[in-house]
């Protein structure tokens, strides 16, 4: 447990949070600000900052809790889909460093968009370039 996270607050029950689902590993909660009825956090219990810092048992918890949470949200507020997503590190907008997925409802004609839609211009790749980077992510695997 990180003592300033508050995440792992609400995990010790130092703070309120709307309780969705609750296990030995993960825990599952409405999101105070939430971008639609419905959204939802689902967080390990365990303290870690980023995607790569969970042991495998728990990202394995982790998305089994996922795998149940996605279609309870989306029957609970009739929605006809989620987007479920990771922000991973603060570059990519994660704002409590500890891992957490959004469960977010999606409605038609709710202004949102796919995840392509974050990105303003694409990069323009060859070839060569794109067999380095699979090269360089296959190695590291």
């Amino acid at each position: 447990m990180s003592e300033d996270c508050i995440f792992c607050q609400i995990v010790a029950g130092e703070i309120p949070g709307r309780t969705v689902y609750e296990d030995d590993d993960v825990l599952a909660f409405l999101d105070a600000n939430p971008l639609a009825e419905g959204h939802t956090l689902v967080v390990p219990k365990e303290h870690h900052e980023r995607l790569n810092d969970v042991p495998a048992d728990e990202a394995e918890s982790l998305y089994s809790t996922l795998h149940e949470i996605v279609p309870a949200v989306e029957a609970a507020v009739d929605a006809p889909a989620t987007t479920v997503a990771f922000n991973n590190g603060e570059e990519a907008g994660q704002e409590v460093p500890h891992v957490h997925g959004h469960v977010v409802p999606r409605f038609e004609g709710d202004g949102g968009g796919p995840i392509h839609g974050i990105f303003g211009s694409r990069p323009e790749l060859s070839d060569d370039e794109l067999d380095e980077i699979e090269a360089a992510i296959d190695e590291r695997v």
